[in-house]
């Protein structure tokens, strides 16, 4: 795992099922190093350095279509992860929109019903600023 030498906080995202969880998180780029074997605990992290933690879900923890969890993932990758989550997309536009709080985002049902948003603020976009 790439382990950033700059201070963070990383979602630990309870899970009923984590090779379900991980299969989703995959999907949107993160991966687990192939060494790392944790007892009910996952470290994901993508290549541009963004990390998650998902963990087995104590049982009354997760309701379904009620979950009171939920990650923001700040990237320039909005339009890429659309595309390629188009199934978990939330809303009826189905695509990221310009959001009157200044982000361009769109928002994904995760797995065990976890609100995922991924966005980037719009000025940046606009300004042409959307690389790290």
């Amino acid at each position: 795992m790439n382990h950033s030498s700059l201070p963070a906080v990383v979602a630990v995202i309870p899970c009923k099922d984590l090779d379900v969880a991980e299969a989703w998180w995959t999907r949107l780029g993160f991966t687990r190093p192939s060494d790392q074997a944790y007892d009910g605990y996952r470290i994901l992290s993508d290549d541009a350095g963004l990390r998650v933690h998902l963990t087995d879900a104590v049982a009354e923890w997760l309701v379904p279509g009620r979950n009171p969890f939920g990650v923001y993932i700040y990237t320039p990758r909005v339009e890429a992860c659309a595309a390629t989550m188009i199934d978990a997309i939330i809303g009826p536009s189905r695509k990221p929109e310009h959001q009157p709080w200044g982000m361009y985002e769109i928002a994904l049902n995760g797995p065990d019903d976890l609100l995922v948003r991924i966005g980037w603020p719009s000025c940046l976009l606009l300004e042409g600023v959307d690389q790290l």
